[in-house]
């Protein structure tokens, strides 16, 4: 593999400074890939998704991977995430290019084309979630208890009676306590239940209680990152439905995995038949990894396709 053009920290507002790589020929079709979470980061098997003739922006967003402050909370909203990715745009001289994310990064490539729809020649989504309460709460109490009553009873487990009235506000109040003693098992049954939720044949199904309060254990940045975003909505405006118009003269392709239990079909479905420029591929043999089945594949075709 070639050595990225660039490779390194780009200033942002608010003393923030995002990681990014640009790779490929300057004069082949642009791309920018915007990564899930909130909070994971850019890894190579999202570069190996794009072929060689392409003009690729990887970059780690405020707070993820290796952008610094790491993990900062601090100006680090939608709107910050969006005008980044714009800045980053110009930074490196790019007019229009294609904008490809799955889960959390489909929210965002959503939010960014609506902002700046000019300036995105097409969009490719992978199991699009539209950053909504109503999502999340259609995961984790009903399609939770649905699937793995078992695993339900552990994650409720680390919760007091009273917080069983609202157990996400309670697990996202836990996790961003700045009590260790708080946060660390909150952070560790979050990860590893939404771990589990994200695979068609999980390892284990239930969570190691004995393991989630071990201090020798590292821990996590994304249930910090998600717990920020999601207790405020994900810092949207607006339904992003609601200004899907924006996008009348977007083509994208949505990618979405039939037995995706945290980003179900119906909203691909339905996000695709209020757009009107979008086409689906339903891969029949997924859940959400992006690994899972045929995903990969068909993500490379679409990305292929639009480019």
């Amino acid at each position: 593999m070639a050595e990225p053009d660039f490779a390194g920290h780009v200033p942002m507002s608010d003393g923030h400074e995002v990681y990014a790589e640009l790779t490929g020929p300057e004069s082949s079709p642009p791309a920018v890939f915007l990564h899930g979470g909130p909070g994971s980061g850019c890894q190579p098997a999202h570069r190996a998704l794009f072929g060689p003739n392409t003009r690729l922006l990887l970059f780690d967003q405020r707070g993820a991977g290796r952008s610094r402050p790491r993990r900062c909370r601090e100006a680090n909203t939608t709107a910050h995430l969006v005008a980044d990715i714009e800045r980053l745009r110009v930074r490196f001289g790019i007019e229009r290019w294609l904008v490809v994310g799955g889960s959390w990064g489909a929210t965002l490539a959503l939010a960014y084309a609506q902002a700046h729809p000019d300036r995105v020649r097409g969009l490719v989504l992978r199991s699009v979630f539209l950053g909504t309460r109503a999502e999340l709460e259609t995961v984790f109490l009903d399609t939770l208890p649905r699937f793995y009553p078992g695993l339900w009873a552990d994650f409720l487990s680390l919760l007091m009676p009273p917080e069983h009235a609202d157990p996400l506000g309670a697990y996202w109040a836990r996790i961003l306590d700045p009590d260790p003693a708080r946060y660390r098992a909150a952070a560790w049954a979050w990860h590893d239940t939404e771990r589990i939720l994200s695979q068609l044949r999980p390892t284990a199904t239930r969570l190691d209680l004995a393991s989630l309060d071990d201090p020798a254990r590292g821990l996590p940045a994304t249930p910090f990152m998600e717990a920020h975003y999601f207790r405020n909505d994900c810092f949207l405006d607006a339904p992003l439905l609601s200004r899907v118009g924006r996008l009348r003269d977007v083509p994208g392709v949505i990618v979405q995995a039939r037995y995706d239990l945290l980003c179900p079909p119906a909203t691909s479905h339905m996000l695709a038949h209020d757009w009107g420029r979008a086409r689906i591929v339903d891969v029949p043999d997924a859940g959400h990894a992006m690994g899972d089945g045929g995903t990969v594949e068909a993500l490379r075709s679409a990305i292929a396709d639009l480019a």
